[in-house]
């Protein structure tokens, strides 16, 4: 499946006392990552929602290898596990500038209408794009 390569430096505001990635922020992360696949496919959140398409999160998973440690440049890789149908996943691998495998991840988001609030199949215009 399609693949987009996401770069950010960790902030320090995003470590511990220790200069580790705090593991909340890594949901962040791959909200990013995301954000920027949608964004290659031509989309973004933002015109989704004013084109009636809500993408909420209903799961995340995360399994940490290595820590990130502040001022690190990561890389985001994010890549969908199959063609969505009510739902899309999308899974995660970060690298540090090392090419070390810190994290793998999984979130899963289902499509609402967001004029009825019920789910409803990935949009045509994003199913082409992946055809």
């Amino acid at each position: 499946m399609k693949k987009a390569s996401t770069k950010l430096r960790v902030r320090y505001n995003e470590t511990d006392k220790m200069g580790v990635v705090y593991h909340g922020n890594y949901a962040q992360y791959f909200e990013q990552g995301r954000t920027e696949w949608l964004r290659n496919m031509g989309f973004s959140y933002r015109w989704m929602e004013e084109n009636g398409v809500q993408l909420p999160v209903i799961n995340l998973n995360l399994d940490y290898k290595q820590p990130a440690h502040y001022d690190d440049e990561l890389t985001i890789v994010t890549e969908i596990k199959k063609i969505p149908t009510y739902r899309i996943e999308f899974q995660y691998k970060i690298y540090n500038q090392n090419d070390q495998l810190l994290v793998i991840g999984e979130t899963t988001l289902v499509f609402i209408n967001s004029v009825t609030n019920k789910l409803m199949k990935a949009p045509k215009y994003l199913l082409d794009k992946l055809a």
